[in-house]
């Protein structure tokens, strides 16, 4: 009895129905296009903007669905960095997420450049660059040369969710992948994206970090699908949100005799989100836009500046002198004088809480 899609013979030969795909691919394909010719209406600096928190949301994103959390302003400021986006409040971020942020840079602004074995293994060394994955020595840049099993549940009581191809396999299934990834130029990037990601977690050729150089590869290719590394939406995202959809439907899909039609059509559903996602992120970034142009010559200090792009952003909770203080490491006293300095220049107004329980928030402005 078959257990696994790879025990099938030419079991890479997969098949889907188009009519079942077709209606969201088409309109995967027409969204894509839309935010394109939405963000070059945006002018550059909203779309750097947008493109610094898409790639800034994929690293944070795609290490937290492995349980991993990134701090996001040190992301951020490597990637602003490396991108030479001046924006304000750049943070020293550590080598570790430097490491992740040069992987994910190389995967899409690097999109057009071949995928080869040398490749593979430098994202994985980037991600443990210490040789360790946890507490426990891992090999790194370099294939596995041991079984690999997913598994869940306390010792003694381990259920195997998966148990990938044999580690002797790796090697030639891995240059199929390669080959075909390189010159396979027929299918649609965007079902490449996912038929990619698909075979990449299948194989499971390294020690660890599968997940995330699969989602890099994604990302790859759907920056091919739009002859661009301008990012403006992160799958990334989306996959934590639907993250048990995504592990059940890759565990239902790794067990069928080829046709991976299911997985294309949630892949695609989940790519459609991801997108819609975007409008929302896009009229928030036009909006920070357009209030620092309203104020380019307003005098607005540093620690002011920190606090507004945090409520352009979308602020957690109220906004009271404390958390002010506390957020940009100053006293109660100069966090109010910011405050009042501002409402005096019509950016914040008091909300209907008096005393110590006073809160703020931005005046509404008017985006022209």
């Amino acid at each position: 009895m078959v257990k696994y899609i790879y025990q099938n013979k030419n079991w890479t030969d997969f098949t889907w129905d188009d009519k079942a795909i077709n209606a969201v691919f088409g309109e995967v394909r027409l969204m894509q296009g839309k935010i394109i010719g939405q963000m070059n209406a945006m002018g550059f600096s909203a779309k750097e903007e947008a493109t610094l928190t898409t790639l800034t949301l994929d690293v944070v994103k795609s290490s937290e669905i492995e349980g991993e959390l990134l701090n996001y302003d040190q992301v951020r400021s490597s990637i602003a960095r490396r991108l030479g986006i001046n924006t304000a409040g750049l943070v020293t971020s550590n080598r570790h997420i430097e490491s992740i942020v040069e992987m994910m840079l190389d995967a899409t602004q690097r999109h057009h450049l071949p995928l080869t074995k040398k490749r593979l293994f430098g994202w994985q060394a980037a991600l443990f660059p210490t040789g360790y994955s946890g507490p426990y020595e891992i090999e790194v840049g370099r294939y596995r040369s041991g079984e690999m099993q997913v598994v869940s549940g306390a010792m003694g009581k381990e259920k195997v969710h998966y148990e990938a191809i044999k580690a002797e396999l790796v090697e030639a299934e891995m240059e199929k992948f390669l080959d075909w990834y390189n010159n396979d130029n027929l299918l649609d990037p965007v079902l490449k994206a996912a038929i990619a990601h698909f075979w990449f977690i299948i194989i499971h050729p390294f020690d660890d970090g599968n997940g995330r150089i699969g989602r890099a590869i994604t990302d790859m290719l759907l920056a091919r699908a739009e002859s661009s590394g301008e990012r403006f939406y992160s799958m990334s995202s989306q996959i934590l949100v639907e993250r048990k959809q995504y592990y059940d439907i890759l565990q239902k899909v790794q067990h069928s005799t080829g046709d991976i039609t299911e997985w294309l059509d949630w892949f695609l559903h989940c790519l459609k989100k991801a997108m819609l996602a975007t409008e929302n992120t896009t009229q928030r970034i036009l909006r920070k836009a357009e209030f620092w142009k309203l104020h380019e010559q307003t005098l607005i200090n540093g620690r002011q500046r920190l606090m507004l792009n945090k409520l352009l952003d979308g602020f957690d909770g109220k906004l009271q002198t404390s958390k002010w203080a506390k957020i940009t490491k100053t006293s109660a006293d100069t966090a109010l004088r910011d405050i009042k300095d501002l409402v005096e220049k019509g950016i914040l107004q008091q909300t209907e809480e008096v005393g110590r329980n006073a809160n703020y928030k931005l005046s509404d402005f008017k985006i022209e």
